[in-house]
């Protein structure tokens, strides 16, 4: 299991062919990559799910490859139905849908080696061969927002753009910036095209790049076109017969970075309260990740001298409301019983 959803095979993966399975979407979520925080978020997870689905065949229409094979019928799931012969498009649903189906790959054990070594991706393709999940993330950006990790790594010249330094508000990039991160390392860290390159084994980076463009144009056009402006996002590949698809989930408040009349609508709402609410535990992430690198583990929780707290019922209300909302609009069908998007957002604006 993930930190958000579970991971259910129904046939595994070989090294010549592509297996079958399915992601079962949780109320739960993680922040600050601490794995589940306390509190579930009420129906976070079939709105996840929706809303993933939704833009998976949204790719598929634009001839993106994938690994979505459809949605399971929540009805058919409580009548008893075999999970596999439940599996459809999305608008065929009874009801928001909790699980998603997948074609799975393989993904190999990643060997820490140690601070001094490393990580041991030779080991990693070796067991992969040419049918693995990339052990990278993708990362794209249209916009600079408050919060943003690129304002702390990378100067506004960098980009064209006509200050020095990064202002107190959003900024928006002239074109589209693709970066790469680790995967699979227990703390995640940014990659020169270099390094992507080396750790992606047979994929190309390039290809990756290219893969994450077409996702990030067709999330940003259908956001547009329901009022929300596409700040950022990330994409997961699987590599299988000379060619990258898009694995894991798109498009959602979880994965991407949304905004509505200014406001962010994604999981960034949960982090900033508990910057300002929660600021020890904050604080004692960063410490712990910092410290990791001079100890004898990969896991940077084990040092983490603090956990977090809870958060308070009106907070989890409006939450589960901007998630819901948000997914009604951005779909263009209500799906969930829930405030108008204007309504939801106003109320995690005061947060």
């Amino acid at each position: 299991m993930t930190s958000v959803k579970e991971f259910r095979v129904a046939e595994p993966a070989t090294a010549d062919e592509l297996g079958r399975g399915r992601f079962a979407f949780t109320d739960a979520y993680s922040v600050f990559d601490w794995g589940q925080m306390p509190d579930p978020i009420p129906k976070k997870g079939a709105s996840l799910c929706t809303m993933g689905a939704f833009n998976f065949e949204l790719l598929e229409r634009e001839s993106v490859p994938t690994h979505y094979r459809g949605v399971v019928d929540p009805a058919a799931m409580a009548a008893g139905a075999d999970p596999e012969g439940a599996v459809g498009p999305l608008a065929e649903a009874s009801a928001p849908p909790t699980e998603m189906a997948i074609e799975l790959t393989q993904v190999p054990e990643l060997p820490y080696e140690g601070p001094d070594a490393g990580y041991d991706y030779d080991a990693f393709h070796d067991a992969g061969g040419e049918n693995y999940l990339v052990p990278l993330e993708v990362v794209f950006r249209n916009t600079v927002p408050i919060g943003s990790s690129l304002r702390a790594r990378r100067e506004p010249a960098e980009f064209d753009l006509p200050f020095d330094d990064w202002p107190d508000e959003p900024v928006d990039l002239p074109e589209p910036v693709v970066e790469f991160s680790t995967k699979y390392e227990e703390q995640d860290r940014y990659l020169s095209r270099e390094e992507a390159d080396e750790i992606a084994g047979h994929a190309d980076v390039d290809a990756l790049g290219d893969l994450a463009r077409d996702v990030n144009r067709v999330v940003t056009d259908r956001g547009e076109s329901a009022g929300f402006v596409h700040e950022d996002g990330k994409i997961e590949c699987l590599y299988v017969d000379g060619e990258p698809r898009v694995a894991d989930v798109v498009g959602t408040f979880d994965e991407n970075r949304f905004s509505y009349d200014g406001q962010q609508v994604s999981k960034e709402v949960v982090r900033q309260w508990y910057k300002r609410n929660d600021p020890d535990w904050v604080d004692a992430v960063g410490e712990a990740k910092a410290a990791v690198a001079d100890r004898d583990v990969a896991d940077w929780r084990e040092i983490c001298e603090s956990t977090p707290t809870t958060l308070p019922a009106d907070v989890l209300d409006a939450i589960s409301a901007m998630y819901t909302a948000g997914a009604n609009a951005y779909t263009g069908t209500p799906w969930f019983d829930a405030p108008p998007v204007d309504e939801a957002v106003n109320a995690v604006r005061s947060l």
